[in-house]
């Protein structure tokens, strides 16, 4: 019996033992687990946000003050410790970065990266083209200078914590702007910018008294646009160019080899003067008219452009944007319609005209391999004044602006866009827009300069008059038209290189009895470089006559600088 009970003694005894030591491994992992969740949920990872591009943090100095301390940018991974503290009302919350203890104003942290982006409004500093959508070029709408934007989402967040692209809203319309036009407030918006008095400068010109119809100086943008350089296609400072017509492209070996022996650094060559270079693919969409006019098989002209490429040539792909009848059959709502002329000239007004030569621009980047993409005829006709005078002109003008303003905020458009594809934007324009007036075709040197990355005016020395000969002495008239475009570029914050077309064909154009030679071209380069313009020259025979690069290949030997 006594055996028994010590028998069963033992086995509740063992029986106890495990009991209490099962009571004490699930207390234990209790405990513990209940531990592991507090280290989980003060050790949160979060997002900065706010609305501004970065946020101020603080740190608690030794009597327990918070003390300014740096700045975290938006978007940026920290751990939340879910601790909290407050002074004079205000609660901050406390985090860990880079092994540092941070506090920041409650509010500014988000747990998920889409949320990071707080601000609800934004201002139009500099008039905006409003997206379709933040993917391609499709524009929806336009809003002024003033305007304010509900923010209702955005794309994506830069390096330096601004914002890409906002979605917004604008009355009716929903869309998608660039964020680097928009400040947070009203008062910034309508302040015209001023460092330097670059506003200032604008205001009184020389017609300041006599309407042009072309717009105000002061109306137009001249804050400074942030120039690029890519990494893998540095932009040509300093260039010897050539210009080569689409139609003389079968010769391209003869044309390289004057270029690769005369130090020529850079070709232009056409994608689109009145006819085709190649039938584009988006022409095709959207100009079936230009497309049947294309001049060149695909693949030559591809060939081309990579032999420009192989030989070490800066190339460059010229676009006449407006002026272009055969968008303009195929676009008739888009011309300009007038009593004082008969001719069919896409309005700049015109989005579908801005939407058909960018994206002409983007596909010849992409397809070809183009450095740069040159606009000419970026402007309303010669006509523009005749017609706004004549009470009877529709040009299109849907968003009310003027016309300078139409073609700063097309470059605006195009430079972005373009930009995107790694490839650099330069405009031709004429001599007379670096004068101290706003054309009356919507050209204006300092709205221009200050946008784009190359400025390429066509100072010709027999189209300054017919009256007078301005064409047998080449120096004089080039560095007399050049002293103002050099002013010109020191009136914006941002100049584009200013990289100017020189007469390389026998003046005057209309009774040619000078010849010029590789001394005239040559003569034209020094003026250039005398009076401060120094980003180098493309010289301009319509023709691109090998005969006549034969004869003034010596001038771009020569070494100006």
């Amino acid at each position: 019996m006594n055996k028994r009970r010590k028998k069963r003694k033992l086995k509740i005894g063992k029986v106890s033992i495990f009991l209490i030591l099962l009571i004490i491994l699930v207390f234990g992992l209790f405990f513990i687990t209940k531990g592991l969740k507090k280290v989980v949920i003060h050790s949160k990872d979060k997002y900065i946000s706010g609305t501004s591009s970065s946020i101020i943090t603080y740190v608690l100095d030794d009597e327990s003050n918070l003390k300014e301390t740096d700045s975290i940018i938006r978007g940026t991974k920290v751990k939340s410790s879910g601790k909290t503290i407050t002074r004079n009302d205000v609660v901050y919350e406390e985090i860990s970065y880079k092994d540092n203890k941070y506090y920041l104003v409650k509010g500014s942290l988000a747990s998920n990266k889409k949320d990071v982006v707080l601000e609800k409004e934004k201002y139009v500093r500099t008039p905006v083209t409003i997206y379709e959508n933040e993917k391609d070029t499709k524009i929806k709408s336009y809003a002024k200078k003033g305007s304010k934007l509900d923010i209702i989402g955005y794309d994506t967040l830069l390096d330096d914590g601004t914002v890409n692209m906002y979605n917004i809203n604008f009355g009716e319309t929903k869309g998608w702007v660039f964020s680097k036009y928009l400040v947070d407030s009203e008062e910034k918006a309508i302040e015209n910018y001023n460092e330097n008095s670059v506003y200032d400068t604008h205001k009184d010109r020389k017609y300041g008294s006599r309407e042009l119809h072309g717009g105000s100086a002061a109306n137009l943008d001249y804050f400074p646009y942030k120039k690029v350089e890519f990494k893998d296609n540095p932009i040509l400072k300093t260039a010897k160019a050539m210009y080569l017509n689409a139609g003389v492209l079968s010769s391209i070996d003869s044309y390289l080899n004057i270029a690769k022996n005369n130090g020529v650094n850079a070709i232009v060559v056409d994608i689109k003067d009145g006819a085709l270079a190649y039938p584009s693919e988006v022409a095709k969409v959207t100009s079936p008219t230009a497309y049947n006019t294309s001049i060149n098989d695909l693949e030559e002209y591809k060939d081309v452009i990579n032999k420009i490429k192989e030989a070490g040539i800066y190339a460059i792909g010229r676009i006449v944007v407006f002026n272009d009848v055969h968008y303009g059959k195929d676009h008739p709502d888009d011309c300009i319609e007038s009593g004082a002329s008969s001719q069919l000239w896409p309005s700049a007004f015109a989005r579908g005209a801005w939407e058909y030569n960018v994206n002409l621009a983007i596909e010849a980047v992409k397809t070809f391999g183009f450095n740069e993409i040159q606009f000419d005829y970026v402007r309303f006709p010669e006509q523009a004044y005749k017609m706004s005078v004549s009470g009877n002109t529709n040009f299109k003008n849907t968003y009310e602006e003027e016309k300078a303003q139409a073609v700063q905020n097309f470059l605006y458009y195009a430079t972005d866009q373009i930009h995107k594809t790694g490839a650099y934007l330069s405009v031709d324009v004429f001599g007379e827009c670096s004068s101290e007036y706003v054309t009356a075709y919507g050209q204006y040197w300092p709205a221009i300069s200050n946008i784009v990355d190359v400025i390429s005016s066509m100072p010709y020395t027999d189209h300054f008059t017919r009256e007078v000969d301005t064409w047998s002495n080449p120096y004089k008239t080039v560095y007399n038209w050049a002293l103002g475009a050099a002013k010109r570029q020191t009136e914006i914050p941002t100049p584009a290189i200013a990289r100017t077309w020189v007469t390389a064909y026998n003046t005057p154009f209309w009774n040619p009895t000078v010849t010029y030679d590789a001394s005239k071209i040559s003569t034209q380069v020094e003026a250039l470089y005398d009076a401060g313009l120094t980003g180098g020259f493309i010289t301009w025979n319509s023709s691109s006559s090998l005969a006549k690069y034969e004869e003034i290949k010596s001038a771009f030997a020569k070494n100006y600088e």
